[in-house]
């Protein structure tokens, strides 16, 4: 019985772009609840950055298994068994909602509506001064915030269900589809490889505006909103949403074979497989008696070299600038996450859809030799960094809280941790002077909490509670209060909007330059040399960048730290307010420094390239024919077939 859809590469075609969908929503995701993650497990940015990089520590354990030996296996069910164990890693990573308790944070307010307690106010009448006593049975309940090691988990197993279905869709298609038509299915890949994140970035959006333990609490006793440094959104449930995407993704794998007919060829599809057979042989012998001659040629081979150096300098900046963007727009222009999630969505994807597509066009339109792919990339590339310089000219101040960025007058201070917190004002009102509670007087100045700020009565609930006769709120007014920070300054939202337009017209020109820069180290490479080259430019860039930069400069991050949060028995959480100038300095230095430094070799291929004589390509010449069509490094470099000419 025939079933002409289900052994047509279209259909396979269609089940792999779903794949590359939902790997990259749950990828971007994840990237977009970082914070949230955080705040919820009460972690410092260094173990976050952990999380981060696990995924590549989770895709390194079988990537050479994959190289190797997934070809001559059934690639659609290894793809199936992929998805379906990408699936589990997301609903692992969702698994301490449903084992911890309900998440709490730190307030000095009652969080009953019903209660009538004012402890939390100035209490300049109490003679007895606060002390902390709590059960040592809540105590112990707060080492379940060592659940998040099944988000890390969670992410590695993640890893490992991802590193078959690049490599093994995308040679599977080339083995069976018309070689005209390679560069239109791998174009339709791509596209999905862009339509994945802006669907991640909007779905994190949405679950972070709802509260982490929606429908378990009344949201209406709240005393933090979605800006609060405390609030935790709903993570959890956009992971179950990707485990069920990755599942169902995998489905439709299950039902195709192992081979296709070649489509144009009357060839018999025992043939085929046996023909599969004997190349997956020889090519297996080869590269076991080949592989010390071929590493000593790349490395000798001064534009791989040197091209290998560039990548791997470049991708530590991309790292940190995309990892830690959320939590830089958070902390520099006071809005919210689910507001910086989605503005990095509209205004960082979709440029990069655009200069893939622009790039593309140029190189196919105008013949772009070796050479002048170099000079275009190195040109674009250096564009884009100096109009990255112009972000540092997009400042905004450190949010102004008494004690700690400013003094209780107003006047700027160094930033030392709770040095100056308490005050004249304040200082016989018994206030707990490590938890963080802000408010925001009608100075425009934000206190620590209602206490610290010298208030001795409240009117409302929940967070339209209000604060009243606040002795350190020095006002024309009657001295009050509301919950939460100040808002940011019109001036600084103006910075944002410079900021967001500078941020999407970089992602536009980096993307313009990938592709030119991918052309020249594939075409340094002999045929030979392509397989086990490409695959060592994606470990090497995976062990020095991927896995460590989320961690160094999550250890950078956590020492711009001004107050950490306050555990129930004292102990630390994860930090509420960083000194925004050092944070600034941190994100966007680090990131030039690595970026400037790569320019150097990338400045000496282009003087290799001038010096040597090189031949004018061929305008027949696609890097389909190029290529080695059933390698895992098809995985990067047939990304630019789509543009090139057949």
């Amino acid at each position: 019985m025939n079933f002409p859809l289900i052994l047509s590469p279209q259909m396979f075609l269609l089940a792999l772009m779903c794949a590359y969908i939902s790997k990259t929503l749950s990828g971007s995701f994840l990237n977009s609840i970082l914070t949230q993650l955080e705040r919820q497990f009460n972690l410092s940015t260094t173990l976050v950055g952990l999380i981060n990089g696990s995924f590549e520590i989770g895709n390194l354990l079988l990537i050479v298994f994959v190289s190797y030996f997934g070809t001559k296996m059934h690639r659609p069910m290894l793809i199936a068994m992929g998805c379906i164990t990408m699936g589990i890693g997301c609903f692992l990573q969702s698994l301490p909602h449903f084992l911890m308790d309900p998440y709490e944070y730190e307030t000095t307010v009652s969080k009953t509506s019903n209660s009538s307690s004012n402890d939390f106010l100035c209490m300049r009448k109490e003679t007895q001064i606060f002390t902390t006593t709590e059960d040592p049975s809540e105590c112990t309940n707060e080492v379940k915030s060592s659940m998040w090691l099944y988000v890390l988990v969670g992410n590695i197993i993640r890893g490992i269900g991802e590193t078959s279905i690049k490599p093994l869709g995308i040679s599977y298609i080339e083995d069976f589809a018309k070689t005209e038509n390679s560069p239109l299915y791998i174009g339709c890949l791509e596209t999905g490889a862009i339509i994945g994140p802006l669907i991640g970035f909007l779905l994190g959006s949405y679950c972070v505006k709802m509260y982490v333990d929606i429908g378990s609490v009344n949201t209406d006793d709240l005393t933090i909103t979605p800006a609060d440094t405390r609030w935790v959104g709903a993570w959890w449930l956009g992971l179950l949403v990707c485990a069920g995407v990755n599942v169902l993704s995998g489905v439709p794998f299950l039902f195709l074979p192992k081979s296709l007919p070649k489509v144009g060829l009357e060839t018999n599809m025992n043939i085929i497989e046996k023909d599969e057979r004997n190349e997956t042989k020889a090519e297996k012998r080869d590269i076991t008696i080949d592989f010390l001659p071929l590493m000593k040629s790349l490395f000798c081979n001064r534009i791989y070299v040197l091209f290998l150096v560039t990548s791997i300098l470049q991708f530590n900046a991309f790292v940190i600038l995309f990892s830690f963007l959320p939590k830089y727009m958070e902390q520099q222009y006071g809005i919210s996450a689910s507001e910086a999630i989605f503005l990095i969505g509209i205004y960082n994807l979709t440029p990069v859809c655009f200069g893939y597509l622009a790039g593309g066009f140029i190189m196919k339109k105008f013949k772009i030799n070796m050479k002048q792919a170099a000079y275009i990339a190195f040109c674009m590339s250096l564009l884009d960094y100096f109009l990255n310089m112009l972000c540092f000219l997009t400042v905004c101040d450190n949010s102004p809280v008494a004690g700690l960025t400013v003094s209780y007058e107003g006047t700027e201070q160094n930033v030392n941790m709770e040095s100056n917190v308490l005050t004249d004002c304040n200082i016989d009102c018994n206030c707990q002077d490590k938890i963080w509670d802000p408010v925001c007087g009608n100075n425009n100045l934000s206190y620590m909490s209602a206490c610290l700020a010298g208030c001795e009565a409240y009117f409302g609930t929940g967070v339209n509670m209000g604060f009243q006769n606040c002795s350190c709120i020095k006002s024309s007014k009657n001295a009050s209060a509301s919950l939460g920070l100040c808002g940011s300054t019109p001036a600084c939202s103006l910075m944002l909007q410079y900021f967001l337009i500078l941020s999407a017209l970089s992602s536009f020109i980096y993307s313009l330059a990938a592709i030119p820069g991918y052309m020249v180290f594939l075409r340094s490479l002999k045929p030979k040399e392509k397989a086990l080259g490409v695959g060592l430019h994606m470990l090497c860039t995976r062990i020095f960048a991927g896995i460590p930069a989320p961690i160094y400069f999550g250890v950078l991050v956590d020492y711009t730290c001004l107050h950490w949060g306050t555990l129930r028995c004292g102990k630390p959480g994860a930090c509420r307010i960083y000194d925004s100038i050092n944070f600034r300095t941190m994100y966007l230095g680090l990131s030039a420094i690595l970026r400037g430094v790569s320019y150097v070799p990338a400045l000496l291929i282009v003087f290799i390239l001038r010096k040597q004589f090189l031949p004018a390509e061929s305008n027949t010449t696609s890097f389909v024919e190029i290529l080695p069509p059933t390698q895992l490094e098809m995985e990067l470099s047939l990304t630019l077939t789509k543009y090139s000419k057949n």
